[in-house]
């Protein structure tokens, strides 16, 4: 069987152009790693290695959510504990100016120190956050938490303005986690020690007036009330910031694996791809060396 020059040039050209796409190829993967340059060369390790990317992302933002709100939730418990401890100092001195043997100038100077602590109360309760937030007014984080209204009689000056809506924090596939801790309940506790404590600045003053008792005997049940729901409070952070710990573990452990497999699935093996590209390598050596010789032939060499 006789065949055309021009047929054979172009064969062989097709020849070595595919054994130089297949070296390049397996340059490609040994340079990048991947066992897999196209989702054709095996769609079901292609849809395998999908599904590890997505979970993989979702992991990685679950993660960085849990790292926000564990910094969120500790800055939050320092400032609940703070506030637990100007109740527990307020507290005391309502004790102190419980005690029927104190003058009038003791139970005034017992008021001259509770205002610091009423002031200290308002101000953590309005806390901004880095950007601007109020950190306890819900989702009206615009609105300050607490409002002051100097007009207003006293008791009744201190009114809630944010509210007690929770913002929910995706932590985990169905799992969410509130960022934020609300306190409406505080504008009651301040109008109870500025409540008080007008009492106690009042000239002549005396622990023993039924009134006056029966006045503090009420400061101090609210203070109670506000020291346990504030408690109550801290604790939830604490079991919240326990389960966000937990999660994390998991979440990093599942990523440990997914990785893993991915490696399995996707991850070149470079001794078989040494040993295919010496053989690629080795294949256009001899087509060229082929090439060259029947190049040089010719029919009237026969002649």
């Amino acid at each position: 069987m006789r065949i055309a020059s021009t047929q054979y040039h172009t064969t062989m050209n097709t020849a070595l152009q595919t054994a130089s796409a297949r070296l390049q190829n397996m340059l490609q993967k040994m340079a990048s790693g991947e066992r897999y340059s196209l989702p054709s060369e095996n769609p079901i390790a292609n849809v395998r290695l999908s599904r590890l990317t997505r979970e993989e992302a979702a992991l990685d933002q679950y993660l960085d959510n849990i790292a926000t709100l564990q910094s969120t939730m500790a800055r939050n418990e320092a400032l609940l504990t703070g506030m637990s401890a100007d109740m527990l100092s307020a507290r005391d001195l309502l004790v102190w100016a419980s005690d029927g043997s104190n003058t009038s100038e003791d139970i005034i100077a017992v008021a001259s120190s509770l205002k610091p602590l009423m002031d200290s109360l308002f101000y953590n309760t309005n806390t901004l956050d880095a950007e601007g937030r109020y950190v306890f007014s819900g989702t009206a984080s615009d609105r300050p938490t607490v409002s002051y209204d100097p007009l207003a009689p006293v008791g009744t000056r201190y009114t809630a303005t944010g509210n007690s809506v929770q913002q929910l924090v995706a932590v985990g596939n169905g799992i969410t986690q509130p960022a934020n801790v609300s306190l409406p309940e505080m504008a009651d506790v301040l109008n109870v020690l500025e409540r008080i404590y007008a009492t106690l600045q009042t000239p002549g003053v005396s622990a023993n007036d039924p009134a006056v008792r029966a006045e503090l005997t009420a400061a101090l049940g609210g203070l109670d009330d506000a020291i346990n729901f504030n408690s109550g409070k801290i604790a939830m952070l604490g079991g919240s910031q326990n389960i966000l710990e937990t999660l994390q573990a998991n979440h990093s452990n599942v990523s440990l694996s997914n990785k893993q497999a991915a490696l399995v699935i996707g991850q070149l093996d470079y001794g078989d791809a040494a040993v295919k590209l010496n053989g690629y390598t080795a294949a256009i050596q001899a087509t060229q060396k082929a090439y060259s010789q029947v190049a040089k032939l010719s029919l009237f060499d026969a002649i």
